[in-house]
């Protein structure tokens, strides 16, 4: 099984190096990671400056590649020029700190996973949903067990990818999950530079909408992980509104 790894906290984080040691008795890994922490890069990519990447030797003798990009800039190298060949699943992190609810849309360690599954490779996104400690143990145990099952079978869909997350504390089991909404509170910081100057700090706290029915709502990821489960949710990048076309046709007389 060849893998390849990637993440958004950079190349040297806890959680990467974490994750190659769980995965490396399962075949082939290749690290291809930010050569700096880009949390919060989304999808963004490198299009107005050259990339370059370097092999650095990492901590366990082995060697990856540093990129001065995104995590979807490392994914899209790594595929188109970095690799031997093609790999058998693209899994990102493991994060430090949650990916849950509407997080993903901002998270670059998911973005990393849907780069893979545009190419049509199966993909994983895992994160530790805690900043507390750095214990990457059962979230790297976890990934050893998961991925065998994905590299064989692939994702339910080609264009479905597999966001995990993990409790900071002993896990009591695994649900499987749907994303909840969540917003911030008290983004931003508001200081004053030594010249006067006013400027802003990105901050903020999850703020997760309350569930309107809990027990139909005990499926939220937000809820899993609160209630000390895994929680593992299929994700996809088709973010058409099937239900509103009918409607929306509907006007189309209007605006020939």
């Amino acid at each position: 099984m060849r893998i390849l790894i990637s993440n958004d906290d950079g190349i040297q984080a806890a959680g990467i190096l974490a994750l190659k040691k769980a995965l490396n008795p399962l075949g082939e890994v290749h690290v291809v990671a930010p050569e700096k922490e880009k949390s919060g890069a989304g999808h963004g990519i490198t299009a107005h400056k050259p990339l370059r990447p370097k092999e650095i030797k990492l901590p366990d003798g082995s060697y990856g590649w540093s990129v001065n990009g995104t995590p979807a800039d490392c994914v899209k190298l790594a595929l188109e020029a970095l690799l031997p060949a093609t790999p058998d699943l693209v899994i990102s992190g493991i994060n430090r700190g949650p990916n849950l609810g509407t997080d993903v849309l901002y998270s670059g360690t998911v973005s990393a996973a849907v780069e893979g599954i545009i190419n049509g490779i199966p993909s994983v996104a895992i994160s530790l949903a805690t900043y507390e400690h750095e214990n990457f143990g059962p979230a790297a145990g976890f990934a050893a067990r998961i991925v065998p099952f994905l590299a064989k079978d692939g994702n339910a869909s080609r264009f479905t990818l597999i966001n995990i997350n993990i409790p900071p504390g002993p896990p009591v089991g695994v649900k499987i999950t749907r994303l909840s909404t969540r917003r911030y509170v008290n983004v931003f910081h508001k200081r004053v530079d030594p010249r006067g100057k006013i400027y802003y700090w990105m901050a903020g706290e999850p703020e997760d909408s309350a569930p309107a029915n809990p027990a139909v709502d005990a499926d939220l990821d937000v809820e899993a992980i609160k209630n000390s489960f895994i929680s593992v949710t299929p994700l996809h990048f088709d973010l058409t509104d099937y239900q509103v076309i009918p409607g929306i046709q509907k006007l189309l007389p209007l605006l020939q």
